[in-house]
């Protein structure tokens, strides 16, 4: 790998420290590397940096999309599941990236949805985490109906309902009492959030599904507003009779992998430190 491009996470790094001290020493090895903060990513890189946290790389994912670029963590927080190098390690890792041969790439698949108000498409989005649809506010309960694949599942009282990739199986997910799935897997999990009723277990779905979520009224009560998120990042409204309907996205996101720790390894070292 010869072209790097590294996106700093300002709050973890706010006097660009440890970016100063990862572009030094790439560039002391004869490879080029470009600031995120000096511009868009440059045609022809081979890997962008990612330092920050999950969240971070997260945004990352859904900044570069389009292309096609894989992303290697660097940690500089607590324990996550997406960064590949811890901070104290990040110099070593990186020189072991320039001396081997090629890296392992995974690949992470991502959700695409898609909202529509009075039956029209409004906007579509990617997630690679999870798309969660829930109250904008007050602690009213919101009421969805749910269809798979045209088919009626259920309708359900709840805060909200989470559709969660593999790789978002270990965030809010599993908060919600989700299952954990291997990140390298390929289908939909749909958790319902604090549900007001009998039909509390999450739900396995191919990749092949497609998801609707709708969002009914509550008989008597005022009308109620929902909010759609993807990734816990950029958020869209949800009125009464509009539906978010969600696949599985044609890109995928590229994880660079550099060490023998797998995802095994990681939850055990997660779930010891919780």
């Amino acid at each position: 790998m010869k072209r790097f491009y590294i996106i700093t996470n300002k709050d973890k790094d706010p006097e660009y420290g440890m970016t100063g001290k990862i572009r030094d020493f790439l560039e002391s090895k004869g490879r080029e590397c470009t600031l995120g903060s000096e511009g868009p990513l440059p045609e022809g890189t081979d890997c962008a940096l990612v330092l920050g946290g999950d969240g971070t790389l997260l945004q990352a994912a859904r900044e570069l999309r389009e292309s096609d670029v894989p992303l290697l963590g660097i940690n500089l927080g607590t324990l996550g599941y997406l960064a590949e190098l811890d901070v104290h390690m990040a110099l070593d890792g990186l020189s072991a990236l320039l001396s081997s041969g090629p890296a392992v790439i995974e690949e992470r698949m991502m959700l695409k949805g898609t909202l529509y108000h009075q039956g029209e498409a409004v906007c579509t989005d990617i997630a690679l985490n999870d798309i969660l649809v829930g109250r904008s506010s007050g602690f009213r309960i919101v009421r969805f109906n749910v269809y798979v694949d045209g088919e009626f599942l259920s309708a359900y009282a709840a805060d909200g309902i989470i559709v969660a990739t593999p790789t978002g199986s270990t965030a809010y997910n599993l908060s919600a009492g989700g299952p954990i799935v291997d990140p390298t897997a390929s289908l939909l999990v749909l958790t319902p959030v604090a549900p007001h009723g009998m039909i509390n277990r999450s739900i396995v779905f191919s990749d092949r599904s497609k998801i609707k979520l709708e969002l009914a009224q509550l008989p008597g009560r005022p009308e109620t507003e929902a909010m759609v998120g993807f990734d816990s990042d950029s958020q869209f409204p949800l009125l009464p009779g509009d539906f978010i309907e969600i696949e599985k996205a044609e890109r995928t996101t590229k994880i660079l992998k550099l060490s023998r720790i797998g995802f095994l390894e990681t939850l055990r070292h997660k779930m010891s430190a919780e």
